[in-house]
């Protein structure tokens, strides 16, 4: 499924985003948009550049993350997790359904994460960076799964929404829940929804 193009500008700065985002732990009934999803998937692992850079740093350009939304009340868009596609600035549907609560048991049963209109999930291949930079590569992961995730929590702020970084959770569920490949560890969980 081809995404909405994002924009590349907007009324709020920079500065208006890092001064009011908040970790958000309670949603206002209401969808988001297509659109929203759009922007920020793009904020987080978007292509900027005709060489393929990403909009987060990646070391030596190796881009390990994976980024899913758990989609569960998202206009335009069925309930199911969707793996975002970069290339294309696309998403393609892994699974059906909205499992938003069996991904907040996962996560130690923080509703915050059911209640969240979509939830955003890095994964990491460890190998596309570790093979180049044998364990040092471990660290570069994580510094960029930061970088991913709070231009994601940045984007959120400059749209209005609320947003909460989770990082309790049980690995090994989070990627049953979500039916990850076994190459692919879990780091980041990031509920997204209105503001109240």
């Amino acid at each position: 499924m081809r995404l909405p193009e994002p924009k590349h500008d907007s009324d709020v700065s920079l500065e208006e985003s890092i001064s009011n985002r908040r970790s958000v732990r309670e949603y206002a009934e209401g969808p988001l948009t297509l659109q929203e999803v759009s922007q920020l998937l793009w904020a987080a692992q978007g292509i900027t550049s005709p060489e393929g850079g990403r909009t987060a740093p990646s070391a030596g350009g190796t881009y390990p993350l994976e980024l899913y939304t758990v989609v569960g009340d998202v206009r335009d868009m069925t309930p199911g997790v969707y793996r975002y596609v970069p290339d294309g600035h696309q998403v393609v549907r892994v699974m059906s359904g909205d499992v938003r609560e069996a991904l907040a048991g996962a996560a130690l049963d923080q509703s915050w994460v059911k209640e969240g209109a979509a939830v955003f999930v890095f994964a990491a291949i460890y190998e596309r960076t570790t093979g180049r930079y044998g364990e040092r590569g471990i660290r570069y992961v994580h510094l960029e799964v930061g970088h991913a995730a709070e231009n994601l929590c940045l984007q959120a702020t400059a749209l209005g929404l609320g947003s909460v970084t989770v990082g309790a959770f049980d690995d090994g569920r989070v990627s049953e829940v979500l039916g990850l490949p076994e190459d692919e560890v879990p780091l980041y969980v990031i509920p997204v929804g209105r503001r109240q």
